[in-house]
């Protein structure tokens, strides 16, 4: 069976579908079509937004690493700057200690000399006595410093 096409509702059925399709593209298509635009636009605006914040908050951070970085090494030179001021204040409070101790050392010393030089003086007064008394005792005779002179010569 073989039907013959019908012109006249071929026709009215393209114009029937090209008056919906301007009605429809107009109250429809091309707000819904501006609206995924939009949304796409927007889109790609938070993406290069969201783009560009991590740069900034990567450079943030390395920002903040090297300055961290800086004042890490500030302190470290620093500490070892106090350090070493620290031993050369120790170094030289151990310096004079020694020093104060050797001052004090030689006095000592000094005095123990004078006293062994003065306790040698009296064994020598002690001994010539000794000798004068020993001598007279001997000689039965009273010994005089004069002779003793010459007993010491």
């Amino acid at each position: 069976m073989h039907l013959p096409p019908d012109w006249g509702i071929f026709g009215t059925l393209i114009v029937s579908f090209l008056v919906f399709w301007f009605i429809f593209g107009g109250l429809f298509f091309k707000p819904f079509l501006q609206l995924i635009a939009d949304r796409e636009h927007r889109l790609k605006d938070l993406n290069a937004n969201t783009e560009r914040l991590l740069n900034e908050q990567k450079a943030a951070v390395e920002r903040r690493e090297t300055e961290l970085a800086e004042v890490r090494r500030e302190a470290l030179a620093k500490r070892e700057q106090e350090r070493r001021a620290a031993q050369e204040s120790a170094a030289h409070a151990i310096e004079q200690a020694r020093n104060t101790a050797r001052a004090e050392l030689d006095k000592v010393r000094a005095g123990i000399e004078a006293e062994f030089a003065a306790a040698g003086r009296q064994l020598e007064e002690l001994a010539g006595r000794l000798a004068t008394e020993l001598a007279s005792r001997v000689l039965e005779r009273p010994v005089t410093d004069s002779t003793q002179v010459r007993l010491n010569s």
